[in-house]
């Protein structure tokens, strides 16, 4: 038993009391009596020694401090659901695999693929939550992950998908229209955009290319996702290193154009991989060796 922790019960009611900003609301969402929410939630403000609402007549306001315990609360009443129901899904009739990927290679790459997937197995369910660091598949409820790396993850089975190969420098052809010179001049007149897990791209393409650097480069914005970069090409804010399976499409199409015909290159992969273990389930097996014909077409 874990000591000091108040019971799901408490932390249900105190919960829906705080998104729905009633006794009352919380107590017909939970299917209970408005007595026993407010006692629910008395005793976990005693337990707790903190005054979590505000109190005025019949209407109530979070505290500071239960602001802040209720956003954390949420979260992980979410995360138990999604278990639950992870769990659920994969106990229930048919075969499901939860995989974990990257947010830009799932919208991009991987989801307009998994029609064919279906048509081939259709009793087999995929799921797909976004992971964009390292985890550890035991503190994860995933089946597999489709990862960025520089080599395979420890203690995983894994395959390489393909290597990225090379990183280019994209922006709008509207921009770049704009832009008073061509080639690597036009370079110095835009704003350069940035990934929050590659700061050294800019700098290490400006080193590889042999062309003058300067500190201005770095002041540009910077974003956490590659679909947030995306965005910001689209939007004419600049140009950005953008993964070269990425941008070729869009360059293809004119959605994007390359200022200069210089690249970065990388020796990171994507993988495919799961943990180790003694044997494997079938949709397990099965998705590897179509995720792997899918990544050499």
């Amino acid at each position: 038993m874990r000591k000091g922790i108040p019971s799901l019960g408490a932390l249900q009611a105190f919960e829906a009391c705080a998104r729905l900003g009633s006794f009352s609301r919380a107590a017909e969402e939970l299917s209970l009596t408005h007595s026993a929410v407010f006692r629910q939630v008395e005793g976990l403000e005693t337990r707790l020694g903190v005054t979590l609402f505000n109190r005025v007549r019949r209407r109530i306001s979070l505290t500071t401090q239960g602001a802040e315990y209720a956003a954390r609360i949420r979260h992980h009443l979410e995360q138990l659901q999604k278990d639950t129901f992870g769990l659920m899904s994969r106990s229930g009739l048919g075969r499901s695999l939860h995989i974990a990927t990257l947010p830009t290679l799932a919208t991009t790459w991987l989801i307009p693929r998994l029609a064919d997937f279906q048509r081939h197995w259709p009793d087999i369910q995929i799921s797909l939550s976004v992971r964009t660091h390292p985890f550890q598949f035991t503190d994860v409820p995933v089946d597999g992950a489709i990862y960025h790396a520089s080599q395979p993850w420890a203690n995983t089975q894994s395959v390489v998908l393909f290597q990225e190969q090379e990183l280019v420098p994209v922006c709008s052809s509207q921009l770049l229209a704009r832009a008073r010179q061509k080639g690597a001049g036009a370079l110095a007149q835009l704003t350069h955009l940035h990934m929050m897990t590659r700061p050294d791209a800019w700098p290490n393409w400006y080193e590889h290319n042999a062309l003058p650097f300067s500190p201005m480069v770095l002041g540009g914005p910077r974003y956490e996702l590659f679909t947030m970069l995306l965005a910001a090409v689209d939007a004419g804010l600049g140009v950005a290193l953008m993964p070269a399976f990425v941008a070729r499409e869009h360059i293809k199409s004119g959605r994007y154009v390359m200022p200069v015909p210089l690249t970065l290159p990388v020796d990171q992969a994507y993988y495919f991989g799961y943990p180790k273990a003694d044997s494997y389930p079938e949709a397990l097996t099965l998705f590897e060796a179509w995720v792997k014909a899918q990544a050499v077409r």
